[in-house]
């Protein structure tokens, strides 16, 4: 059974393109996060998740967002972009339906939106947590 624990694992890495080496943050950690997610992607990164403070240059932010954890836009997205690298990525993850905390999908759009971020697409990251892919517009990136 353990075997297919971490086929499981590294699957969640697989789906959310984390690759080795990658420099990876994680926004929102509480108590409630999977960490089954959380191991999957250290083990394929070859390091620890970065924490909110850090200075680096970012590829991929996961960030676990709750309906009470106040304003999508200002009170995360925005702080995630910053040290977002140019092609870089946020996870939004977030409870599935009828979990609580659930964010309806309609609001992480128009939140993305505000920020001028594009969705991409939506994924189950574990039985409580779905993810949905945020990145800068294409044309955003031409214009550089």
């Amino acid at each position: 059974m353990v075997a297919a624990g971490d086929a499981d694992s590294t699957g969640v890495a697989d789906r959310l393109g984390i690759k080795p080496d990658m420099v990876v943050q994680e926004i929102g950690w509480d108590e409630d996060v999977d960490d089954n997610v959380r191991a999957a992607v250290e083990e394929r990164i070859g390091a620890e998740l970065l924490d909110e403070d850090a200075d680096e240059v970012i590829d991929v932010v996961l960030l676990w967002w709750r309906d009470d954890d106040g304003d999508l836009v200002d009170d995360a997205l925005v702080d995630a972009i910053s040290p977002l690298d140019e092609n870089g990525v946020i996870w939004v993850l977030t409870p599935k339906t009828g979990r609580a905390g659930h964010v309806e999908p309609s609001d992480i759009s128009e939140a993305a939106q505000t920020a001028g971020l594009a969705q991409t697409s939506n994924i189950s990251v574990a039985d409580d947590w779905g993810a949905t892919r945020l990145v800068r517009p294409q044309s955003a990136k031409a214009k550089r």
